[in-house]
């Protein structure tokens, strides 16, 4: 018999022990396993950056073995936000409503990061102001792990370039309907 689906990687184990029972029982006691994940970025208002491995992707019948998934945790209330490109596109686009000219400044601060600037060296570099919806912190930093996230996937750079290239073309508009003005 052919084996399938073998890795060879390190892996940070937690030891737990679970009695099997009754269906019901055991299906409970199972969805009590925390989950797992590093801390990778922490920011101002007491939020972390959280990125769990592996994230799942499968490719051809494959699993990517360095896939990860990228949260915002929320430390109060103990949530996982499993943040998006379209999420981030989202915001952005009521930012521009609000405010295009602030959003430039944090669609120049995202194309650092993109352009692998550190999300604290742009953010102490930079003042950014926020117009409305998630803080640019959150924005830059949570880009910073989904962008190595699709250099993983897809190490020819199609993926992070995809993401960007919707934000770049927001860019470009704002541009153009400064000029306008």
């Amino acid at each position: 018999m052919q084996k399938r689906n073998i890795y060879s990687h390190e892996i940070d184990l937690k030891k737990i022990k679970i009695k099997n029972a009754p269906r019901e029982e055991f299906a409970s006691r199972i969805e009590k396993i925390e989950y797992r994940g590093y801390e990778v970025e922490e920011m101002s208002d007491g939020r972390k950056i959280v990125i769990t491995k592996p994230g799942g992707k499968f490719t051809f019948g494959q699993i990517k073995r360095e896939d990860f998934l990228v949260f915002i945790f929320d430390t109060l209330n103990k949530s996982l936000w499993l943040i998006s490109h379209k999420n981030i596109y989202d915001d952005l686009i009521s930012k521009s409503e609000k405010d295009p000219k602030e959003t430039l400044k944090i669609i120049d601060a995202l194309e650092n990061v993109y352009n692998g600037i550190d999300p604290e060296d742009v953010l102490s570099n930079t003042e950014i102001k926020n117009p409305i919806g998630e803080e640019p912190e959150a924005l830059l930093k949570a880009y910073k792990w989904i962008w190595g996230q699709e250099d993983v996937n897809y190490p020819t750079g199609k993926g992070r370039d995809m993401s960007f290239e919707s934000i770049y073309k927001l860019k470009s508009e704002l541009i153009n309907r400064r000029k306008k003005s």
